[in-house]
């Protein structure tokens, strides 16, 4: 499908889900003049969605229960799909994945530009330090329902992409000293922090740390957007946010 840049039309945009991240969306998509605000859904209101208008992209920031009426309009509409809802099972992921076959998607669990440059860099990181001890750190609001969050685990991933090493969820109790082939990961909840997340490396008397820290969640909304006007002008197929931002 053409971009806006290329036809001179404007984009039409479905959001599919109307709590914080769903209304900041919706606030850019209406002040974007390349853009359409085509409709939007939330939890109340989501059987619309079976028979919603068709839109050139939906961008999905609801709950993972919603994923059998986002699948029903991916292949009844053929939209590009964002997704940034959290907390899919391995199983749920593929079916985000296999919808690539009919319609241009992509699923990422952050959006911000910065951390995708924070997880070249811890993977770079574990590279050149591989003797070190790794430990991961998220930090987030208290309305958040999951954990780890979706960015620790990308994290996870960057430092640990063969699964040599064991995640240990918190530790308690005589746990024993720390495995040498095991990634700490450990989730902090309070006030309104929008994410912060840190990778740790400990090496023998040296330390080194890679932070990211959102002040707002505006910047994955911005991202999520940005992403958008990418992927419509995409074939089918599964995207990740790294390819389709800085391919």
């Amino acid at each position: 499908m053409a971009n806006e840049q290329e036809t001179g039309q404007q984009i039409g945009v479905f959001v599919i889900g109307d709590g914080r991240m769903g209304t900041i969306i919706r606030e850019l998509v209406e002040a974007d003049s390349s853009l359409k605000l085509v409709g939007i859904v939330g939890a109340d209101t989501k059987e619309n969605l079976r028979d919603a208008a068709a839109a050139d992209v939906a961008i999905d920031f609801s709950h993972k229960d919603m994923l059998p009426l986002v699948e029903a309009y991916v292949a009844r509409t053929g939209a590009a799909l964002v997704s940034g809802v959290t907390g899919y099972s391995d199983e749920e992921l593929s079916r985000v994945k296999a919808l690539g076959r009919g319609a241009a998607v992509i699923h990422s669990a952050n959006y911000s530009l910065g951390v995708a440059v924070l997880r070249r860099l811890a993977t770079q990181a574990a590279e050149a330090l591989a003797e070190f001890d790794i430990e991961i750190t998220e930090t987030h609001h208290n309305q958040k329902a999951d954990a780890p969050s979706g960015t620790a685990k990308l994290l996870l991933d960057a430092v640990n992409p063969e699964g040599a090493y064991e995640p240990v969820y918190g530790r308690e109790g005589m746990c024993g000293k720390r495995d040498p082939r095991e990634i700490g990961v450990h989730a902090l909840r309070g006030g309104t922090v929008a994410g912060t997340h840190t990778v740790h490396f400990f090496g023998p008397d040296e330390e080194v740390e890679l932070t990211h820290r959102a002040t707002s969640r505006r910047i994955f909304a911005t991202g999520a957007v940005a992403a958008a006007k990418k992927l419509v002008a995409r074939e089918p197929g599964f995207y990740t946010f790294d390819e389709l931002m800085f391919a």
